[in-house]
């Protein structure tokens, strides 16, 4: 606050501090001051002001100056160097705020309100004590009216005004009076109750902070194995020299302090959580150029190519233990999009051995999630779509199992054997169904001993029922009974159609198609003569109910109308073919893979007489390709090849294109357009057929 003043008014107001006072009876000193305080007035407006004989005299220049005062709230007594140590600096800081304000007064009570019932009680307790004080004030009231008559006659009307100001029964005397003192009822104490109480302190310390060391280094799954390696070792170590110096007492105590092996079990299990998050953290680390390309990488390429499009190769999955067995098998997961479980077997049927069932994630390409070592080699499998932790596997031994993720343990929860109708020969593919009318869960199987089998699980084991038994001469065999048995067909294999629950396509090793119902087991509905060579796949479109596709050895792919016994379009991939897939985006696109090394996409709707993308990713004169399988929802596929590796792909642009719309409009979606897609394109087929003719 900023206070100007100028020494003219100053000086002026010093002297108006003087107060004149006038006693009766001095009359004579006022005349004689009078002349002199005339003198020495100063005129200022219309009263005027005593100039004391001590003022200070200044001069025009001093008068004139004007001097400013700054009045601040802060306390003078407030101090100005406490320092407080800095963490973060890691050195001592002066407090630059610090609490101005200073108590001068403080006092806490209660108050009682005069009309309230507690007031009214209290006054009716003093009610003696006023009486008492009334009658001395009544006692005086004589001998003070003596002496104001007194001082009136020597002061004339004025002290008789005072006078009367001052009797007892006056007004004023009443508002004057003083009432006792009430008792306040609340925070009242006997003064001999009181002790003394001591006064607030505060105390604190401050230390030296703890010494700190800045730690940084790189980790990956090598030094973490390495480390774990260490610790083994010390561990072994340990336990040879307790050994090698036993005593009663430590023997003793050792037998105490063995854990039994459920507890080891469930710490390694708490362990093994908390490591494999660590280990996807790492991994995630390692391979976060392939995770970028995986989630942002478009091939700008794709704008000069024309129709064509690549492949982006991304993360190779492996395992060390199956590096000599072949993938047999891929399917994705329905709910955990980034799993998928790979089938590990041998296609070489003079080396049967053991086989294996592996299920890897995207989110760590280095090892495997689950592990299930099998005795027979691994050759088909299937993941249930709504319960995602059932896996049917077919081995080529001819059982077929169910694993459940969820169970602890390496073995499956369901397994087939001689007495609960096994296959005699490789069980080549299995597929989920819906729930039977009991709501157990069941699925088929096709061998090559001639049967299609659906498999129950009941309580406690697989109940199986034979569907169809297959044969050469297009008739279903009645089995042992009656008539001679035809000779058996091999099945290899199985599809069941997307939108009619009873209907279902068999493949076989002669390489014909027919097409069997559940309800119908007696003969075929239809056999297609499709390759001249054992058919490796037979896959339904996932959109269009009239279409499948077909592959073979014999070099060939062919797309089908089921209503129409020959194919609507054949392509010759220059190899043997030995795996093909419908992609679950577009009605008109599906790849196959070839066992020289190369993966062929192709998409109709843009060309129906070559492949839009022709790579080969593997090296043709050391392994081949066996199976294909595109993701769900991701924009890529996955490869098997006959030495144990998983390769995936990630589709370019070109390779998933959208149908060209007019500016302004929206892209039609759902499956009514890829319905349409299909239909378009066997119309135009038909149309070529009969110009042909």
């Amino acid at each position: 606050m900023h206070v100007t003043t100028n020494n003219a008014a100053a000086s002026v107001r010093k002297g108006s501090n003087a107060q004149k006072v006038t006693l009766p009876g001095a009359k004579s000193n006022k005349t004689a001051s009078k002349k002199k305080d005339e003198d020495e007035a100063v005129d200022i407006g219309d009263g005027k002001l005593t100039v004391p004989p001590d003022q200070l005299k200044l001069t025009e220049a001093e008068l004139k100056e004007e001097i400013t005062r700054t009045l601040t709230a802060n306390n003078p007594h407030a101090p100005q160097n406490i320092v407080r140590y800095s963490f973060k600096e890691r050195s001592y800081k002066p407090i630059l705020v610090v609490d101005q304000m200073a108590v001068l007064f403080e006092m806490e009570g209660n108050l009682v309100h005069i009309d309230s019932d507690e007031g009214r009680r209290l006054r009716a307790k003093e009610c003696l004590s006023e009486e008492t004080a009334t009658v001395d004030t009544e006692a005086e009231p004589d001998k003070e009216e003596s002496e104001t008559r007194a001082t009136s006659v020597e002061d004339g009307g004025e002290a008789e005004e005072a006078g009367d100001e001052d009797r007892p029964d006056s007004v004023a005397s009443k508002i004057d009076k003083k009432e006792p003192k009430i008792t306040n009822q609340f925070n009242f104490s006997e003064r001999a109750s009181q002790t003394l109480n001591n006064p607030l302190r505060e105390r604190s310390c401050q230390t030296e902070p703890p010494p700190r060391s800045t730690f940084s280094a790189t980790a990956n799954q090598w030094e973490i194995y390495d480390a774990y390696e260490k610790e083994l070792q010390k561990q072994e170590k340990n336990k040879e020299k307790q050994k090698a110096v036993p005593s009663k007492k430590d023997d003793d105590e050792s037998k105490k302090k063995i854990m039994p092996l459920e507890t080891q079990h469930n710490d390694l299990t708490k362990v093994a959580r908390v490591a494999k998050i660590l280990e996807r953290m790492v991994n995630q680390n390692i391979f976060d150029d392939i995770a970028q390309d995986f989630k942002n990488f478009e091939d700008p390429s794709d704008e000069f190519r024309g129709q064509e499009g690549t492949l982006l190769p991304l993360w190779k999955f492996q395992y060390d233990k199956a590096k000599r067995l072949s993938v047999t098998a891929l399917s994705w997961n329905k709910k955990y999009q980034d799993l998928f479980a790979a089938g590990m077997g041998s296609y070489d049927f003079s080396n049967q051995g053991r086989g294996m069932l592996i299920f890897h994630t995207l989110k760590n390409p280095s090892f495997p999630e689950y592990i299930y070592p099998t005795n027979s080699g691994v050759l088909c499998l299937d993941i249930h779509e709504q319960h995602s932790y059932l896996v049917a596997v077919g081995f080529y031994d001819g059982s077929v199992a169910v694993y459940n993720l969820k169970k602890k343990g390496q073995e499956p929860v369901y397994m087939s054997t001689a007495k609960t109708g096994k296959h005699t020969d490789p069980v080549w593919q299995v597929r989920w169904q819906s729930d039977d009318l009991d709501n157990n869960h069941n699925f088929y199987s096709v061998s090559s001993d001639g049967r299609v089998v659906s498999w129950t699980l009941s309580k406690n084991e697989l109940v199986f029922r034979d569907i169809i038994r297959l044969s050469l001469d297009s008739a279903v065999s009645e089995g042992p009974e009656g008539a001679q048995q035809p000779s058996i067909a091999c099945g290899t294999s199985l599809d069941f159609h997307k939108h009619i629950g009873y209907l279902f396509l068999v493949g076989t090793e002669e390489g014909k198609i027919h097409k069997c119902s559940k309800w119908y087991s007696s003969q075929f509905l239809e056999t297609y003569p499709a390759h001249s060579m054992a058919v490796d796949a037979v896959k339904w479109n996932h959109f269009h109910p009239k279409v499948f596709i077909s592959c073979s050895s014999d070099w060939t792919v062919k797309l089908w109308d089921h209503t129409i016994k020959t194919p609507m379009f054949t392509f010759d991939l220059k190899a043997a073919v030995s795996d093909v897939a419908w992609a679950p985006y577009s009605s008109t696109v599906f790849a196959a893979v070839t066992i020289d090394g190369t993966v062929h996409v192709f998409d109709l709707s843009i060309n129906r007489h070559e492949a839009i993308c022709q790579q080969q990713v593997v090296d043709k004169k050391k392994t081949k390709l066996t199976t294909i399988e595109f993701n769900p929802i991701h924009p890529i596929i996955i490869v098997g090849n006959d030495r144990g590796y998983v390769g995936s792909f990630k589709l370019s642009p070109n390779l998933r294109k959208k149908p060209k719309t007019k500016k302004g409009q929206e892209a039609p979606k759902g499956p009514e357009v890829e319905v349409a897609k299909m239909d378009k394109l066997l119309s135009l087929s038909g149309e070529l057929d009969q110009n042909t003719v």
